[in-house]
Order: structure tokens, then sequence, then C-alpha cells
């Protein structure tokens, strides 16, 4: 480590670190704003690239306000709770763009609309670690636990189970192997998740945890979005902000209608039942084996037109001739990948609406994607507030000769008309 330097923050990244220059080299610091003078101890980290950690801030930016909770920065879960969030929500979308004309050549001059609702006890899933009879999150940038009796962001219930589990840590009956849970909830059920174990959990110790935590269910739990109802059970993926899924799914869905729908990477069936609404067939997409056990059983018990298939996408895709009227995809962090973006160039959709949770990927699949399509519509919809974490929806349309649209290093993108911002 380095004598401190003196520096001013130029900008926010994503990861949630302010970006500085320090002798031609780029500086990263944690929890900290545009605008402010800082007093950082560096280290390197690569050629190039130094880090910093607990700053000393000399001038503050006016929109530096105090964290709500007692445990930021140590707790490796929020990063902009120092941040007034209408500021935070501006920041998300200026790296947006930044990333997607870095990683992707892509400028895109449109309007981005973002979707919001409250930042404070929003998560309806968690992950509790434990160790030495305590239990609560990792540190920043560690494996190390962080004791915490509470959390700011997740939903009520949460908090309840938080506390109820800090007292079930230190009871005789805990078994002192287990060391991560992760913990879901509709507000009104509670699954618990083992996530790592250094052995197997007996029957009993699930028995147990029902004594204590209201509404603990054994196995699935029913979710209802969207006008339909969801059955999750342990392993399978589910959006996380309880008070925007509803929104998320409007604003993937849009104005869409037709005949056939793809939904790829469907999960449980967050986008397929509702758009079995607006489509004769739907043909759903999962590769994981809990949450096709899911789609399958909720497409039958919603008596929709969905077929629902346990393939990866690109085998899926492989054998298709004929275009759907449209293709939703909420692929993981990891992206389309080359060879899915490839079969989705072969089929051409008109419509072809991404749902993606990082910026740089989805930037990398633009970039291809952008060779035949363009987009019609960006959205950020902000379902992880306090933290860098941010979803982003692409409408995308293929290209018609008549439209103008300017070149950016390999992808045509177009100059979308500005549309009226939901938020931010």
């Amino acid at each position: 480590m380095s004598a401190p330097v003196t520096v001013g923050i130029e900008k926010l990244v994503y990861g949630g670190e302010g970006l500085a220059l320090v002798d031609g080299q780029v500086l990263l610091v944690p929890f900290v704003l545009p605008g402010e003078r800082i007093s950082v101890a560096t280290h390197p980290v690569k050629s190039g690239l130094l880090r910093g950690s607990s700053p000393q801030i000399i001038e503050a930016a006016p929109e530096r306000t105090r964290p709500r909770c007692e445990y930021f920065a140590n707790c490796g879960g929020c990063h902009y709770q120092h941040a007034e969030y209408a500021f935070e929500l501006e920041q998300k979308r200026t790296i947006l763009r930044e990333t997607l004309n870095r990683f992707g050549g892509i400028a895109y001059e449109g309007e981005i609309d973002v979707i919001n609702a409250t930042p404070w006890y929003y998560r309806n899933r968690i992950q509790l670690h434990f160790k030495n009879r305590n239990s609560g999150f990792r540190k920043a940038e560690s494996h190390d636990l962080c004791p915490i009796t509470h959390c700011e962001i997740s939903s009520p219930v949460l908090n309840e189970a938080i506390s109820k589990l800090q007292w079930a840590a230190k009871q005789p009956q805990w078994p002192e192997f287990l060391r991560s849970l992760e913990v879901f909830t509709n507000e009104v059920e509670i699954q618990l998740n083992v996530s790592e174990t250094l052995r197997p959990l007996a029957a009993r110790f699930f028995t147990w945890c029902s004594t204590f935590l209201s509404g603990f269910a054994p196995g699935a739990i029913e979710y209802g979005v969207g006008g339909h109802r969801l059955r999750i059970s342990r392993g399978s993926f589910f959006q996380v902000n309880r008070f925007l899924i509803d929104a998320l799914i409007e604003e993937v869905l849009g104005e869409a209608q037709g005949t056939h729908a793809l939904d790829l990477y469907a999960g449980v069936g967050l986008f397929s039942l509702p758009l079995s609404n607006r489509f004769r067939m739907v043909d759903a997409v999962e590769r994981s084996a809990p949450a096709y056990r899911d789609l399958e059983w909720n497409a039958i018990q919603s008596g929709a037109n969905i077929r629902a298939v346990n393939e990866s996408t690109e085998d899926f895709l492989k054998p298709l001739t004929d275009a759907p009227d449209l293709i939703v995809a909420d692929p993981p962090r990891a992206g389309l990948g080359r060879d899915t973006t490839a079969e989705l160039l072969r089929l051409s959709a008109p419509q072809l609406n991404l749902v993606s949770c990082d910026p740089a990927t989805l930037a990398r699949d633009m970039r291809k994607l952008l060779t035949q399509y363009r987009i019609r519509r960006l959205t950020l919809i902000d379902l992880f507030p306090r933290t860098y974490h941010f979803e982003t929806i692409a409408h995308l349309e293929l290209k018609h000769p008549e439209r103008q649209y300017r070149m950016t290093g390999n992808a045509d993108v177009e100059k979308a008309r500005p549309s009226l911002s939901i938020s931010g």
C-alpha cells in the first residue's frame, strides 16, 4: 500500500466504484461520487490499474447523503447508499450508455427510460452466511462474515427471518457445519434453500425451523405476478424486487401480440404465462431442471397454450426454420453467447426483446445483433436499488431500408425518437 494521494473522482463505473487518474494510471475507489476530492492509499492491481479503499472525503459532492444502514461499506451488499437515489438512477443511465459504447461500439442517442420504485425493503430473496454461531452477509471484497440484525433493502418478512435465524444460530440445535442458507419469501411463506454445507442436513433441521419461522414452507411456494400464480421451488431462479416484477413484465411485453412467441431462458414462466395472453402459441425454453419442472407445472395449471421445452437455447433454435412473431430472451449474466446470437440472426424474428442484468455482455451481444436489427427502445429498470446492478430491456426490430440510421463501429443504431422517462 502506497502513501495516500489526493485525487478528484471523474465518474462512476459499472461495479460501483469511482474512477480517477493518477500519473496516467486508472484508480478505482469504492463509496465515492463524481466531483469529489478524496485522499486514499492505493495499491497496484495490474499494469495501468490501481485500487484504493477507505477513502477520506476532502470535498463532498452535493449528492452525497448519510447512509441509512449502519453496515454500509462493511457489508458487501450495497454500493450506493451514500448517494441520493435520484442521482444513483442518473448515474446508472450514464453507465449504461458508456458501457454500450465501450464494449459494443453502440453510441445510442435515444432516450433511455428508467423504471423504479422505492429503494428500500424490496428484496424477496437473500443469502445468509453462518460462522461461529453468528449470521450475516459477507464483507465487501471478502469472504469474512459481517454479522447483521437487519437489512434495509430486504422485505419485512425477510428481516423477521434474519432476526430469528440469528437467534437460531446460537441454539444447541443449530448445525455448525451449515455455512449458507438462501431465504426466499412471497411475504406470506418462507422458503429455505441450503446453498453451502459441509455435510447434508437432516430433515429434523427443517422441522425445527418450522417451529420459529412463521409461514415456513417445506417445499415450493406460490408467487402472484402478472395476473398469474407461479410455483417456485428450491433452486429455481426468480426476480428479487417484489415491487417491480409486474412492471418488468409489462415493459418486456410492451404492445406485442401475434401468433407465435418464443420465451428463451424462460425460468419458471415469468414471461411465458403473460405472453400466452397475447399469442396463440408460446414455446418456453428452459435448461435448468428445477426451473423447468416449475415451468411445466405453471403452464399446465394455467391452461395456456404453452409448450415447455427442457433444452438449451442454442439446441432448441438450431432446427427451427420459421421465425416467430416475437422472441423474448432473458439469458444469465454471461449473456447470449456466440452460438445463440448466430441462431437468432439466422431466424430473424421481426421483434427481439432482450433482458439483461449485465450491460457489458448486453453490449457484446447487441454489437452482433445490430448488423440486422435496430434499437427501437431501451429501458433501464432498477431492480437492484442501492447496488451497482440494474436490468436493461432492449427492444430490437429488423431493419427496414426506408429508415435512416447512422453507423457506429460495426453497429447500426437508429436515431430513436425521444420518449417519456418514467422516472429519474
